[in-house]
């Protein structure tokens, strides 16, 4: 029977409905581990041994190898972990994705599960109409389950069979036929078809079912699950292209470990893959190897005979427990080697990327945040933290330019620097809100728990708020410029509560500052100190708003002077609002629901 083109794109479509399911299955399960994830990799990752294990679990938990790195690298890009520990979760999640590969061929070939999928959608649909979070994310996590599974079944059904195909035989005996470079050959396939896919173990699910079919020897599809270990690569290098200097080089150092493990292999395939094969043998009762002989005799019309003499059949189990098998032995082999040099590992990283000196203090650079991080979104919202932290720490340096112009001679040197410096901040300043709120509404469009939502509102709100002492520094800046122009100048007294205003508000940023850096956890004596501190700058204001008709009506000063003055503690008694309502942001995201 002739294979059509309406087979092909059938056989496209089953590809994708896989894609698509390990797609939607993975995504499932991070939105039930949803913060639980986050939790771990801060606690877990204290030093080599705990980092592997993380990568292993974590990676077996959420079936996904370049999910979990990619969460590492936004980890390193928010300053959550250092380049050292998430090189020790990656070499975890490389031997972690070996999982999937075992589910994949223990579904396959051990339990029709096609035959129970209908009956599992059955049970997740009605879950995904649920309103509680965790059962909607468990029917998720199902209906991909399923999707896999129907996907992979189909591949089966729409891959050509070679008997009733023999002009695709004869192409493949072009390339399987040619020793070393037909391994070289299906090695660059596996890394062209999973950068392709992004996901290694789509391309090991497309190996499986090849081999099973006799496409391609067992060793040939060796190489390919081989090539994909470097395919793989991919996602979190994509990732890291808009992060920082340490998200790239955690991306590379994720290169260079299954570039390295991959090239040593490949120094020593048939080895490997034979010792590969006495593993299988061991568990199986066949290896692998053999059975790739008795195909080629089997095609020469000759029989391979084992050590009782029993003819040597073709076993779809066994290729796929020695397609398992494989990656398995090569993940943890790699793992074992390199786990040890993983300080020299590091250094080798940072010599390859070397950091550039560069001013970014006003620069606009978003340090932890980028567009291309989005891959897990409860997770990014750690990122987001750290960036709005940041941005409250450019704010503050503002709220200091602004008080150093109260005393600066107006045509100074200094005063001209700082005035420009502060319209600077103020741009950079409405850029950041606008960077990072469109970032949350990006993460927002993703899978969200009710709490990830919570979150982001809370963020959103904070981020306008910290916008708004920027324009309040940016206001203190236009009076203080505006008196100059009109050639006022303050007396000694008004100086001294001026400076007395700042100090108070200074102190009130410098609380808020802890409350963001400790924003997962706040300190519920934090929050009613700021609401103190607030208390008193109003009362602080009210009564320099007395003093200063007082002052008027005594002549102390002139009417201009005394609305210039008045001017300058309005509108940093404004930052003071701000910087509670920020605290309030930080308060609500954990303030339980009525």
């Amino acid at each position: 029977m002739d294979y059509t083109i309406l087979d092909f794109l059938s056989l496209l479509g089953a590809v994708c409905l896989f894609l698509y399911g390990m797609k939607v299955m993975s995504e499932g399960l991070q939105k039930v581990a949803g913060d639980r994830l986050r939790n771990i990799l801060g606690i877990m990752t204290k030093n080599r041994a705990t980092g592997v294990i993380t990568g292993i679990l974590i990676t077996a938990l959420i079936q996904s190898s370049s999910a979990s790195t990619v969460m590492v690298v936004s980890f390193v890009n928010a300053g959550l972990m250092s380049l050292a520990q998430s090189m020790a979760v990656i070499f975890g999640a490389n031997v972690g994705t070996t999982v999937t590969t075992w589910i994949i061929s223990a579904f396959s070939f051990e339990i029709n599960i096609s035959t129970y999928t209908i009956v599992l959608l059955a049970v997740a649909v009605p879950l995904m109409f649920m309103k509680k979070g965790s059962y909607k994310s468990l029917g998720e996590f199902i209906v991909g389950f399923c999707f896999l599974f129907m996907g992979l079944d189909l591949i089966s059904a729409y891959v050509p069979n070679l008997e009733e195909n023999p002009q695709m035989l004869a192409f493949l005996q072009d390339y399987t036929a040619l020793g070393i470079w037909s391994v070289l050959i299906f090695f660059a396939v596996g890394i062209i078809l999973t950068m392709v896919v992004q996901s290694s173990a789509a391309t090991f699910a497309i190996t499986l079912i090849m081999c099973s079919q006799g496409w391609i020897s067992f060793a040939l599809g060796c190489a390919v699950i081989l090539g994909g270990n470097i395919g793989t690569t991919i996602t979190p290098i994509l990732a890291s292209l808009s992060g920082n200097l340490a998200a790239r080089r955690t991306a590379m150092g994720h290169v260079l470990f299954n570039v390295i493990g991959s090239v040593v292999v490949l120094f020593i395939f048939y080895p490997f893959v034979h010792l590969v094969g006495d593993i299988t043998q061991a568990f199986m009762g066949l290896d692998p190897c053999d059975i790739d002989k008795a195909q080629e005799l089997s095609m020469a019309g000759q029989t391979l005979l084992d050590e009782q003499g029993l003819k040597i059949m073709f076993d779809q189990k066994t290729v796929a427990f020695g397609l398992s098998m494989f990656p398995t032995v090569f993940n943890t082999c790699n793992l074992l080697v390199m786990i040890w040099f993983t300080k020299l590992y590091v250094r080798i990283v940072c010599w390859l990327m070397p950091a550039r000196h560069r001013d970014t203090e006003e620069e606009f650079t978003l340090k932890y945040i980028g567009r291309g991080l989005l891959g897990t979104s409860e997770l990014n919202l750690a990122q987001a933290q750290k960036e709005i932290l940041v941005y409250g720490e450019r704010v503050q340096r503002m709220i200091t330019m602004a008080q150093t112009l109260v005393t600066e001679a107006p045509d100074s040197q200094p005063y001209i620097d700082n005035y420009n410096r502060i319209e600077k901040y103020e741009d950079i300043s409405d850029r950041m809100e606008l960077e990072i709120g469109n970032f949350l509404n990006k993460v927002a469009e993703g899978r969200l728990s009710p709490e990830g939502k919570k979150e982001i509102a809370a963020m959103l709100r904070i981020v306008s708020e910290i916008e708004s002492i920027a324009d309040s520094c940016l206001n203190v800046a236009k009076t203080l410029k505006r008196k100059n122009q009109a050639r006022v100048k303050f007396d000694d007294w008004i100086l001294a509560q001026i400076e007395g205003m700042f100090g108070l508000v200074d102190n009130a940023m410098d609380n808020m500052l802890v409350l963001l850096r400790e924003m997962d956890a706040p300190d519920e004596t934090r929050v009613i100190e700021a609401y103190n501190r607030e208390r008193e700058i109003n009362n602080y204001r009210n009564r320099l708003r007395d003093d200063n008709i007082a002052r008027i009506n005594d002549r102390k000063y002139n009417y201009q002077e005394g609305i210039f003055f008045m001017d300058l503690i309005s509108e940093t008694e404004k930052m003071g609002d701000y910087i509670l309502n920020v605290v309030e942001g930080v308060k609500h995201r954990f303030k339980e629901e009525p």
